[in-house]
């Protein structure tokens, strides 16, 4: 990887950069380099916006920087919808990265790649190759064979990280995971990263008897990065550009989005967007209420299509930012909920509709912060 310029902005909100911009995870990055480089598959799990993606390419930029001739893969299939959608991402993704040279590559997509259909189209000036690659419906799992021969052919070391891997779940084929388990457990060039966000999905997958990718993982958790580990990583990227960010400034920002990695980091990218060479919690204040009257209408809209029902419990939990026991008598009457057997039933469609989150400890939150606190309001 060659140098990459600065970022205007050190708070890097999509993307990664470079370990100079990304805070912390240094044990669990030691974690899976190691558990990789002996032969060992991660099933990655968090919640979202927590720093999952981020933590891949940064495991993947410290492999690349030891060894240059690992290949690694990188697939988010949320939007996959289908076997056919995740073998298509699978092989254009990896299709044709392996080879040494273009001719090496043109011979072995065009011998090995045949349910693939490819097709080159050639730069005009540089010369350089482009293939478009049309699987059909009824040639899936040939295609799904034909990328894991590619693979293992190679002979070369690979990692894959399929993000959102809990989407497989929701396939409408039978035996995907039986499937997709028996090509990857015989492959000994290839490690995989499982991440995933919906905890009780993944923890099914791997933590079943009955299921396929039983006990074939070791699994890694994501938790908020601690308050002091960011504090000292934020105040001194600020203080690098000559900009003052008091520790309490940060700790009101923590305290306040609940040390949720990706909303931080997105007050503090816009904190640090405002001229000033001093920063003030009044700042703070000003920057989320506009993001809150910026997705007024967005919150609108996610509160009408909940029940009444839902959308009470909702705001319940919103106001008291975290909720260990929603059906004790208290807390229910505080906020005129009804039975324990109705906020059961509203609690339950708001986990699945992913609006509320359970944490390690057990306490019920609302997945987007800045939803919660227009909720609050």
């Amino acid at each position: 990887m060659g140098m990459k310029e600065t970022p205007n902005n050190p708070f890097i909100v999509a993307g990664y950069h470079s370990p100079t911009y990304f805070c912390d995870r240094e044990l669990e990055t030691e974690k899976i380099i190691s558990a990789l480089s002996n032969d060992r598959n991660i099933s990655l799990i968090s919640a979202r916006r927590i720093g999952k993606t981020g933590l891949i390419h940064h495991v993947f930029y410290k492999l690349g920087e030891q060894d240059k001739s690992i290949h690694c893969f990188y697939i988010d299939i949320f939007s996959t919808q289908n076997l056919h959608d995740f073998v298509s991402q699978l092989g254009k993704t990896i299709v044709g990265k392996m080879d040494t040279n273009v001719d090496l590559m043109l011979k072995n997509i065009s011998s090995v790649f045949k349910s693939f259909r490819p097709s080159f189209t050639f730069d005009s000036i540089s010369g350089t190759p482009s293939i478009s690659l049309n699987i059909q419906s009824d040639n899936t799992e040939t295609g799904l064979q034909e990328i894991f021969d590619y693979l293992k052919a190679s002979g070369n070391r690979c990692y894959i990280a399929i993000d959102e891997f809990q989407q497989i779940t929701e396939y409408p084929e039978k035996g995907v995971e039986a499937l997709l388990r028996s090509y990857m457990q015989f492959i000994p060039n290839v490690k995989f990263i499982f991440a995933g966000s919906k905890k009780h999905l993944m923890d099914a997958m791997f933590s079943s008897v009955n299921r396929p990718f039983y006990q074939s993982t070791q699994k890694i958790g994501l938790n908020e990065i601690p308050l002091e580990t960011y504090r000292n990583f934020a105040t001194n990227l600020f203080g690098e550009y000559n900009k003052t960010l008091p520790p309490e400034v940060f700790d009101s920002i923590y305290s306040v989005l609940m040390g949720h990695t990706w909303y931080i980091q997105f007050i503090l990218n816009q904190l640090f967007a405002l001229s000033k060479p001093e920063y003030t919690e009044q700042d703070v204040a000003t920057i989320i209420s506009d993001v809150l009257q910026e997705e007024n209408a967005t919150f609108k809209t996610y509160c009408e299509v909940i029940s009444k029902g839902q959308l009470r419990l909702l705001k319940a939990i919103a106001r008291e930012k975290k909720v260990l026991e929603p059906y004790e008598s208290n807390f229910m009457r505080k906020y005129a909920l009804t039975a324990p057997s109705s906020v059961k039933l509203a609690l339950s469609a708001l986990i699945d509709k992913t609006l509320i989150l359970k944490g390690d400890d057990g306490s019920f939150y609302v997945y987007d912060r800045f939803f919660s606190l227009w909720l609050a309001k």
